[in-house]
C-alpha cells in the first residue's frame, strides 16, 4: 500500500484523480469514501475474498512494515551496499544502473509523491534527492529538492529490492510467485541473489505458480479488462470456488471462462469427487473433497445435477423440488433441500448474465414454424402414444422408450433429437431428452406432439 499510484483504472475519474498520479497508494482519498484510502479500499475487498473463501492468513501492510521501523535495518544496508545491489542487477538480470542511484524511493516533502522522486546520495542518516518533474511518464514531479531521512516509512524499496527485504524482515520459509517471476534473470532471481548476498538471509523455498486466467486473459480490472476477483467469487459457492483454487496442480492455468462451461463443469466435477470419497476410493481426488469443505464434510446426500438444475430453474411451470423428489425416490432432506436451493440460487445468476446460448431454454407456447421429416412425425407419433398409454412418465423410462423408437424407424440419433428440442424450445439442441419430455406438463406434451404429427408439409 506504500506503491506509487502509476496507472489511472479505468473505472476512476481522471478530473479527481490525476493530482494523485504518483502518491502512495495509501495517501490517495478511497472512491467511496468508506476506506481510510485507497489502497485500504480495494485491499479490504481482496481481503475478504480471501476470508470469505474459507482461507485465513494473517494479513500484514507495507506502510506499517516500513512506518514502525521494520525494515529500518535492511534500508541502512541496502543503503550502504548500493555498488552490491547494482552489481546484482546488471550480472543477473542485464539492468544497468547509473552510479548514483540508489535501491529506494523516498516521498517527497513537498508534493508528496513517491514515484517520482530519484535519490541519489546517502551519508548515514539522510538521503539526498529530486522530485524529477518529467522523471516518469505517468506523473509529474513539483521539481523540488532536498534531503530525508529514509527511515520510519520516509522511503521504501524499489519492488525487487523491497521482495528480499521482506524475506528477512518477516522471516519467510516458503513463498511462491508467479511463474513470469521465477524466470532466470527474474525478479525472484534478482530478489534471491540479494537477499543472500546484501541481506545475508537464505531465500525461501519457492514455489512458481501458474496464471488464474478469465477467459484465457489475466486478470486485469484496474485497466477495465478482465474481472475483480469478488465478481469471479460471487459467481460459485464457496465450497465449489475452492475446488477451482485447490483443484488445480500449481503450474497448470486455471483458465475460467464465466460465459463458457466452466461454471457446470466445476459442479460436476465436485459431485464426482463426493462419490469418490463415499466410496472410500484413496486418491487425490477424493481427498479433495475432505479440503474443499472448511468442516467436516458431509455424508453421502442426493444433488440433482447443476445442468438439469440451470434447466429447470428456467422453467416457470415446474417446483424443481418436486422434481428432485421424483429423481431420487424419496423425500429430501434438510441438507439435499438447501443445496437444491443454493444450486437454483447460482443457476439462476448464471443463466442470467453469463451462460453460454446453449444453456439458455425458453419453452416455445406455440409449435415453432419448422419443417418436420417424415421419420421425425413418425417419431412424434409413437411418443405420443407412449404418453398416452403410461400415466406416470419418468426419465429413464421415456429415455430407453426414445432408443426403441429410435431402433424401430432406424432413425438418426441427430435426427430424432433435434426434431424434439426444435418442437418444443425451437432450437437443435437441449438438455437429455427423455428427462427434458418428463418433466413437462403431460397436456403440453400430448398437445405438441399431435400438432407436430399433424403438421402440413
Amino acid at each position: 500500500d506504500v506503491d506509487p499510484m502509476d496507472g489511472l483504472p479505468a473505472y476512476l475519474d481522471a478530473a479527481v484523480y490525476e493530482e494523485h498520479m504518483g502518491k502512495p497508494l495509501n495517501r490517495i482519498p478511497a472512491p467511496e469514501g468508506n476506506a481510510a484510502h485507497f489502497a485500504a479500499h480495494y485491499g479490504r475487498e481482496f481481503q475478504e475474498v480471501i476470508t470469505d473463501t474459507g482461507f485465513t492468513p494473517e494479513f500484514y501492510t507495507a506502510s506499517e512494515l516500513y512506518t514502525s521501523g521494520k525494515m529500518n535495518d535492511c534500508i541502512r544496508v541496502a543503503l550502504e551496499r548500493a555498488d552490491d545491489i547494482r552489481r546484482i542487477l546488471k550480472t543477473v538480470s542485464g539492468s544497468v544502473k547509473s552510479d548514483d542511484w540508489l535501491p529506494i524511493s523516498v516521498v517527497c516533502e513537498r508534493c508528496g509523491k513517491i514515484g517520482t522522486t530519484k535519490a541519489t546520495a546517502f551519508d548515514g542518516e539522510r538521503v539526498t534527492y529530486t522530485c524529477q518533474e518529467y522523471g516518469v511518464e505517468w506523473a509529474r514531479g513539483c521539481g523540488h529538492s532536498g534531503s530525508i531521512s529514509p527511515f520510519d516509512g520516509n522511503a521504501k524499496f524499489n519492488w525487487k529490492i523491497d521482495w528480499a527485504a521482506k524475506f528477512k524482515v518477516l522471516a519467510v520459509d516458503i513463498e511462491g510467485g508467479g511463474k513470469d517471476h521465477s524466470t532466470k534473470g527474474g525478479a525472484r532471481d534478482v530478489a534471491n541473489h540479494i537477499s543472500r548476498e546484501v541481506f545475508e538471509y537464505e531465500p525461501p523455498f519457492d514455489i512458481p505458480y501458474e496464471f488464474f486466467l478469465v477467459g484465457g486473459k489475466k486478470m486485469s480490472s484496474s485497466k477495465g479488462a478482465g474481472s475483480s476477483a469478488r465478481a469471479i467469487a460471487d459467481l460459485l459457492p464457496r465450497t465449489i470456488f475452492r475446488l477451482a483454487l485447490l483443484g488445480t496442480r500449481p503450474m497448470r492455468a486455471i483458465n475460467f471462462e464465466p460465459d463458457g462451461a466452466t461454471i457446470p463443469t466445476l459442479f460436476d466435477r465436485y459431485d464426482e469427487i463426493a462419490e469418490k470419497y463415499w466410496e472410500g476410493v484413496g486418491d487425490d481426488e477424493a481427498r479433495l473433497y475432505e479440503v474443499v469443505h472448511i468442516y467436516k464434510p458431509p455424508e453421502r446426500y442426493y444433488r440433482m445435477r447443476f445442468s438439469q438444475v440451470a434447466f429447470l430453474a428456467q422453467m416457470p411451470h415446474i417446483d424443481i423440488f418436486e422434481e428432485a423428489e421424483k429423481e431420487k425416490g424419496l423425500p429430501l432432506n434438510d441438507i439435499e433441500k438447501g443445496e437444491l436451493h443454493e444450486r437454483s440460487d447460482y443457476a439462476l445468476r448464471w443463466i442470467t448474465a453469463h451462460a453460454p446460448e446453449r444453456y439458455v431454454f425458453e419453452l416455445q407456447r406455440t409449435l415453432p414454424d419448422a419443417h418436420f421429416t417424415d421419420a421425425q412425425k413418425q417419431a412424434f407419433a409413437k411418443i405420443h402414444a407412449y404418453v398416452e398409454a403410461n400415466e406416470e412418465l419418468t426419465g429413464e423410462d421415456l429415455h430407453h422408450q426414445l432408443h426403441r423408437i429410435k431402433e424401430e424407424l432406424g432413425i438418426a440419433p441427430k435426427e430424432l433429437f433435434a426434431g424434439i428440442y426444435r418442437a418444443f424450445l425451437n432450437r437443435d439442441s437441449g438438455p437429455q431428452a427423455g428427462w427434458f419430455l418428463s418433466v413437462l406438463p403431460r397436456e403440453l406434451l400430448r398437445e405438441r406432439l399431435q400438432a407436430a404429427v399433424a403438421q402440413s408439409v
